[in-house]
């Protein structure tokens, strides 16, 4: 299924070591992480391959590549993490395909990363063994980890895998690391968005990992192989957000969708106007839509600053590709 290891000799070895597809500076809230350095910028990138079977999948081009001239860039962990704060990037995220098909490389480009300051993410399905997960997430400072749905038949006819593991990574993140951890929902109409499941996910949450626990619904668009399914209307979005705030959760966030009021928690934790304006505008940017900040700093929100983890950054509101060499 994952494309990229092979035995040479007596060891399996991982053939996109060194090699990606593709390098940028993105927002750290991108990922999406709104309480991990928010503000700041973030060096991505991938390699190909993937350990899940995801029908909705939305980087199927590089997750699903048996095509290894799609990595293009060639880098190591060291030219990495320099590239990184050369364009003065707080942290690097393992992104576009799912970073534990590539653990030695990425688990090697963190420690690069720690030796001169910067801090390393992983976006991930959370898919993965207790023994493997144990050393891969020593290395990661913060995750943003799929919980792809809350019923086990769609975890295994829309995605090949089980939701027993993810929930066990969940847990084992939020209580025995210091990994700093948000989640992330994709809703798919008539598949996960049910108004019991929300309700079931949403209390989960609460449950066993805690209200402050950041949560970000996102929107689905039809790719790859579901392409019969519409996309998400924001309905479904705001509805879930509200489900998820009435079972107590303190941070849900809306995604792929033009919903300022689906951001706007975050806002009244910053301790100085400036921050909060420039924050503000940042988010306003990004939901292209004009809202004076002045209604966004109006103290109405909840304070969150006890729970980002660092400061507030400088960082790009937009991708930007680089070029490794």
């Amino acid at each position: 299924m994952c494309f990229v290891r092979r035995r040479a000799g007596d060891a399996m070895t991982l053939t996109t070591y060194g090699r990606s597809s593709g390098f940028c500076i993105d927002p750290i809230e991108k990922k999406p992480l709104n309480h991990s350095f928010p503000g700041s910028s973030v060096f991505s990138f991938g390699t190909a391959g993937c350990n899940l079977a995801c029908k909705f999948c939305q980087n199927w081009d590089i997750s699903k590549s048996r095509e290894m001239d799609r990595l293009t860039d060639a880098a190591s962990g060291g030219q990495i993490a320099q590239l990184a704060r050369d364009h003065a990037c707080v942290s690097v995220a393992f992104t576009y395909n799912d970073p534990v098909i590539f653990a030695e490389y990425a688990m090697d480009t963190a420690d690069a990363c720690h030796e001169i300051g910067l801090r390393a993410v992983a976006v991930t399905a959370g898919y993965i063994h207790a023994e493997p997960r144990r050393e891969f997430y020593a290395k990661m400072d913060a995750a943003n980890v799929d919980l792809k749905g809350f019923t086990e038949d769609f975890y295994f006819q829309q995605t090949g895998a089980h939701l027993a593991p993810v929930l066990d990574t969940l847990q084992y993140l939020h209580h025995e690391t210091d990994c700093w951890l948000e989640i992330t929902t994709l809703l798919i109409p008539g598949l996960n968005d049910s108004t019991a499941e929300l309700e079931a996910l949403t209390r989960w949450i609460a449950d066993r990992l805690g209200p402050e626990v950041p949560l970000h619904f996102t929107a689905f668009h039809p790719d790859y192989k579901m392409t019969d399914v519409p996309p998400t209307p924001a309905a479904t979005l705001h509805r879930a957000r509200s489900i998820g705030i009435a079972n107590g959760l303190h941070y849900v966030y809306t995604g792929n969708v033009h919903d300022v009021k689906g951001w706007h928690d975050v806002l009244p934790a910053l301790p100085r106007t400036a921050d909060r304006a420039r924050l503000a505008r940042r988010f306003v940017v990004q939901a292209r839509r004009a809202r004076p900040v002045s209604a966004m700093r109006d103290g109405n929100c909840r304070p969150v600053f006890d729970e980002f983890k660092g400061g507030l950054g400088r960082g790009r509101r937009r991708r930007v590709r680089v070029a490794a060499a």
